[in-house]
């Protein structure tokens, strides 16, 4: 397998249709990146939740979430589960983020994912982030709509159990959902973890990669067989 990382990471931007999409598809990626570059700039929009608990919940998650980043959360009132029918609103938002500089990881919902707000959102980043490393992130849910990821992050055991801590210290309004406990969480990171040699891993989607080779050395630049290999 190959690793895959941006050149430098000075700001990242997190999109999420609603509080606690992020940090269930992230958010040990999260806690790696933030530790290893402290400092970075991290922009989080969410279309979902304003002015209510999950806005507040979501507030502290993503500050636990991302330790020592310099970190600007916004959160929008669209209404859960209408995100397609409020499609301009919601792009306006991810333009007036745009105009603010370059990122250097954009991450995000999977296009393919089966939740309409997820989805419309999916669709609407390519939109304003079209030369961007994207990762797109995977949530576990009724509708049965994993799909096989193309990148991988690797994630040691206490790593994975401060996020399933963190996930449900911060997220008090979801306990009931039959879906959010221990054993998702940890069951499809170890699922993910096998798919890449690891114990534990969050896996992600990339919808599109350009490869670069090194500089030719001598010969005819515009000759074959005279570079190396790749």
């Amino acid at each position: 397998m190959l690793s895959l990382l941006p050149e430098r990471l000075d700001r990242m931007l997190l999109f999420g249709a609603h509080c606690d999409d992020i940090a269930i598809g992230a958010g040990g990626t999260l806690l790696e990146l933030c530790r290893s570059h402290p400092g970075v700039s991290v922009t989080a929009l969410v279309l979902t939740g304003a002015g209510s608990l999950r806005e507040e919940e979501e507030r502290a998650a993503l500050a636990a979430f991302c330790p020592g980043a310099k970190l600007d959360v916004v959160v929008m009132d669209l209404p859960d589960g209408r995100v397609p029918l409020h499609w301009e609103r919601a792009k306006h938002a991810l333009e007036d983020l745009r105009q603010r500089g370059e990122p250097d990881l954009v991450i995000g919902p999977s296009p393919h994912d089966a939740h309409q707000d997820h989805r419309t959102l999916a669709q609407m980043i390519p939109t304003a982030y079209r030369d961007h490393l994207t990762l797109g992130y995977e949530i576990l849910k009724w509708e049965g709509d994993l799909a096989q990821p193309t990148a991988y992050l690797p994630l040691a055991e206490p790593v994975l159990r401060e996020k399933i801590a963190k996930l449900n210290e911060h997220y008090g309004s979801q306990r009931d959902r039959t879906w959010f406990d221990d054993e998702t969480f940890r069951g499809l990171a170890r699922v993910r973890g096998v798919q890449c040699h690891a114990r534990y891993a969050e896996a992600f989607h990339i919808a599109k990669m350009t490869l670069g080779a090194a500089p030719l050395t001598g010969g005819d630049p515009g000759g074959l067989g005279t570079g190396p290999a790749l």
